[in-house]
């Protein structure tokens, strides 16, 4: 009777061990299959994660883009607009300049002088006498001495000097009276003498109805 179990016990174990070689083969390979799986998860996501980043580049450059050509756009228009809204003014009646041929605008200074006040109240007065509703355009200009910035600054200073005194002195409101500075760019004449720098440094007073 022994020797009829032991060779039954030995293939019970047989079979067991078959079962545990089967059982973990099968394991290791739905583990192997899994890992294959995740991967690949895992090789897309870095592909997709690429092709985002480019989008957003894209998009980035597209969006620099758009806000340089939207201000491109806007400075075009307002100086369509600034055009527009002195065309509406009307007519030029007449023009004041005050440069150093007739009064004094000395280097590098903003002051009207005692002889500019005298040809600014003389213009002013006669308007205020007529009562006519005009505007008044004020430039500022200078030579050529000194930085090209500097010069666009000394032209507003001194279209500003201008603008004040005939606010102050004959009580014109502001918001009929607009500033320009052209600095060094629209001489009468060249650079090239103290004489024709002197002419270059002027304010001229447009005044439209």
């Amino acid at each position: 009777m022994r020797h009829v179990l032991l060779p039954c016990l030995i293939v019970a174990v047989a079979a067991s061990g078959c079962a545990t070689k089967k059982y973990v083969g099968r394991e290791v390979g739905e583990v192997n299959q899994k890992v294959d799986t995740l991967s690949t998860e895992v090789e897309k996501t870095q592909e997709r994660t690429k092709r985002n980043e480019v989008r957003i580049d894209d998009v980035d450059r597209e969006s620099k883009s758009g806000i340089a050509d939207a201000k491109a756009s806007s400075e075009k228009a307002l100086v369509r607009a600034t055009e527009a809204e002195r065309a509406a003014k009307g007519k030029l009646i007449y023009t004041v300049t005050l440069s150093n041929d007739k009064v004094t605008f000395p280097v590098n200074r903003a002051l009207v002088s005692p002889e500019a006040k005298a040809m600014i109240d003389e213009a002013v007065t006669q308007l205020k006498a007529e009562n006519r509703g005009v505007f008044f355009e004020i430039e500022g200009h200078t030579d050529s001495t000194g930085p090209e910035l500097y010069n666009l600054k000394l032209g507003e200073e001194r279209a500003t000097a201008v603008r004040n005194y005939i606010h102050d002195q004959h009580g014109i409101a502001l918001s009929r009276m607009e500033l320009i500075s052209y600095g060094e760019a629209q001489p009468v004449v060249d650079n090239k003498s103290r004489a024709n720098r002197a002419q270059n440094r002027r304010v001229v007073i447009k005044v439209l109805e």
